[in-house]
């Protein structure tokens, strides 16, 4: 997510998990996830723009150990809050943007995220860092929206419209990933600023290295 919206997300963090509609689309996507990917209890895993953690507490069980990312401090305190509270052996949680930040030494099985790609200006160079954090045959997943008409976020929002699946592929393949595939994973349904009940499809797009 970018700096300048820190101040939204943390707010937002505080009432983040009483919305079953997050609750239901982090299940999905990470349903989707195993589904397309042959996860192993060995694969150290990395979430970017993790939020509260609703995604990788669906994934947490399946793998060896998890690296949570996200620049928001309400939204980490939130997660190392139900990390302790459950007893959460197998997570860490890191403070970073990544955009601007040194990527980490540690190298990754499979990183992954949900809905955060649209808030990213320059993809090329996140893609280029992720590549560089996976292991050979690592995998990157990405969950996003399609290509929408801007009434998802509405007027004042100024990242991406979502994305068309051609140019999102296209980005995956430059970088030199392969075997790209998607498959919607969810389908978000809500009304827009004029009281109009739309439908707003996600992808979830998985690259090997």
């Amino acid at each position: 997510m970018k700096t300048n919206q820190t101040n939204e997300f943390d707010i937002k963090a505080l009432t983040w998990d009483d919305n079953p509609k997050n609750v239901e689309r982090a299940n999905a996507i990470a349903e989707k996830i195993k589904k397309l990917i042959s996860i192993k209890p060995e694969m150290n895993g990395f979430e970017f723009g993790c939020g509260t953690g609703l995604l990788s507490i669906n994934l947490q069980p399946y793998l060896n150990h998890l690296t949570l990312a996200d620049n928001s401090e309400g939204m980490l305190n939130i997660l190392n809050q139900k990390i302790q509270k459950n007893h959460i052996k197998n997570m860490e949680v890191i403070k970073t943007n990544l955009v601007n930040d040194e990527v980490p030494v540690k190298k990754y099985d499979i990183i992954y995220t949900a809905m955060t790609m649209h808030h990213i200006a320059d993809l090329n160079s996140l893609f280029i860092k992720f590549f560089n954090m996976l292991n050979n045959f690592g995998y990157l997943a990405i969950a996003d929206l399609d290509k929408e008409d801007g009434s998802f976020h509405g007027n004042g929002f100024n990242g991406h419209l979502g994305f068309e699946r051609k140019e999102m592929k296209m980005i995956f393949e430059t970088i030199g990933f392969r075997n790209v595939r998607s498959e919607t994973c969810y389908k978000i349904v809500r009304k827009d600023e004029h009281g109009t009940e739309k439908t707003y499809p996600l992808f979830l797009m998985i690259g090997e290295k």
